[in-house]
């Protein structure tokens, strides 16, 4: 029977553009900063990246970084572009977290890879962002617990802290590889399909484990 439900941000409950940032980073840099190097490690991104979300590395710093891989990329452009990551909060998933509040059948839990420029974008953005944080016996951001998923001490972490049993626990991400590694430890995951799932439809989507 699960006890507690554990709860992705991004795309699970405020949207993400991730293919249109993608393609105005290209724009923006002039090639895919990803896959194509030009003159720095792709790792060294993928490290900059991991380090900024898990808290290692000041908001000036990865600031820093990125604008020294193009003369004509200045802090405003990264900071936009970043940001543009954020789309909307969908107002009928509020009141689905609030009404399983109420209804205190179930612990409540957030765990999110999320960064100090876009939780500081979504607090400016969404006007009742306190209000959803308040219906969560525990927020987990990445940069404040110093763990990212997937690896698999955030949720060990999560575990601990909560004095939790993984096969209690529902974990919903939109991850492939989150989801992945969170089941080997014993958690039931939803790896939830952005495109055409919402987290509203939870109990109908996973009736099996309720």
């Amino acid at each position: 029977m699960i006890k507690t439900i554990i709860f992705d941000f991004g795309d699970v409950f405020i949207n993400l553009d991730k293919k249109g940032t993608i393609e105005r980073a290209k724009d923006i840099f002039g090639y895919d900063i990803i896959s194509e190097q030009k003159g720095i490690a792709s790792q060294s991104i993928s490290e900059t990246n991991d380090a900024y979300e898990t808290g290692k590395i000041s908001t000036e710093a990865f600031i820093h970084f990125y604008t020294k891989l193009a003369e004509n990329v200045s802090s405003e452009d990264l900071i936009h572009l970043w940001n543009g990551l954020i789309k909307d909060f969908p107002k009928h998933r509020l009141e689905f977290i609030k009404q399983l509040k109420e209804e205190q059948k179930y612990k409540l839990i957030l765990l999110s890879n999320t960064n100090e420029l876009h939780i500081n974008h979504i607090i400016e953005h969404v006007p009742f962002y306190e209000e959803f944080k308040a219906c969560f016996d525990a927020f987990y951001l990445s940069h404040e617990i110093g763990y990212r998923k997937p690896n698999e001490d955030i949720y060990r972490f999560v575990l601990s802290e909560n004095k939790l049993i993984p096969e209690e626990c529902l974990f919903i991400d939109d991850t492939k590889q989150n989801t992945e590694a969170a089941s080997k430890l014993g958690i039931h995951t939803w790896n939830i399909n952005e495109t055409i799932e919402d987290v509203v439809n939870l109990f109908k989507a996973k009736s099996e484990l309720f």
